[in-house]
C-alpha cells in the first residue's frame, strides 16, 4: 500500500496585541518550551523558535495532517492561555488576529533556523515591521497595509 511523504518547512510569524502584554526576557525560554510542546503534540516537527518581546517566530516541518491555519491557532490559544495563567506578563496578554506563514526548501533549513534563533541580534539593525514587510515582499504576497499588524516601534 502506498505511503505519503511530504517536505513542508514553514515559518510562522505573529505579534503581541499591544506593549502591555509584551513578554519579559526571564520568560522567554519558559514559552519557547511551552510552544515546543504544542507544535510537537500536533505531530509536527519544531526546527526553531524565537519568542521576542512583541512578536514570535515558530520554524516548523509540518505534518500534512495538519492546516497551517489550526496549527497556529492551537499554538496562538494555548500559548495565551499559559502566558495568562501563569502570570508571566503584566497585566493581561493577547496576540494580534493573523499571522504570516512562510514556506521553505530543504536546502534553506539551516539558514533559516539560525535566522530564528538570532533575531535579537537581528533587531538591533532592523525592527519589527521592516523585518515583516521585508517576508511580504520577498515572498511576492500581496497585501493591504489597512490589514497589517499594528506596529509598535
Amino acid at each position: 500500500m502506498p505511503n505519503t511523504y511530504t517536505q513542508l518547512y514553514i515559518q510562522i510569524v505573529f505579534a503581541v496585541q499591544c506593549r502591555i502584554g509584551v513578554l519579559p526576557k526571564k520568560h522567554k525560554a519558559k514559552v519557547e518550551k511551552y510552544i515546543t510542546g504544542i507544535v510537537t503534540n500536533r505531530k509536527c516537527k519544531m526546527l526553531a523558535v524565537n519568542c521576542m518581546p512583541d512578536h514570535t517566530h515558530v520554524f516548523i516541518g509540518l505534518n500534512p495532517d495538519i492546516s497551517i491555519a489550526y496549527l497556529t491557532r492551537d499554538i496562538k490559544a494555548a500559548s495565551l492561555t499559559f502566558i495568562n495563567e501563569n502570570k508571566l506578563v503584566v497585566g493581561k496578554s493577547s496576540w494580534q488576529k493573523g499571522y504570516g506563514a512562510f514556506s521553505y526548501s530543504r536546502s534553506q533549513l539551516d539558514p533559516v533556523a539560525k535566522y530564528v534563533l538570532n533575531q535579537e541580534e537581528h533587531h538591533r539593525k532592523k525592527n519589527f515591521k521592516d523585518e515583516y514587510l521585508e517576508f511580504l515582499q520577498k515572498f511576492e504576497i500581496v497585501y493591504d497595509e489597512n490589514y497589517l499588524f499594528e506596529f509598535y516601534d
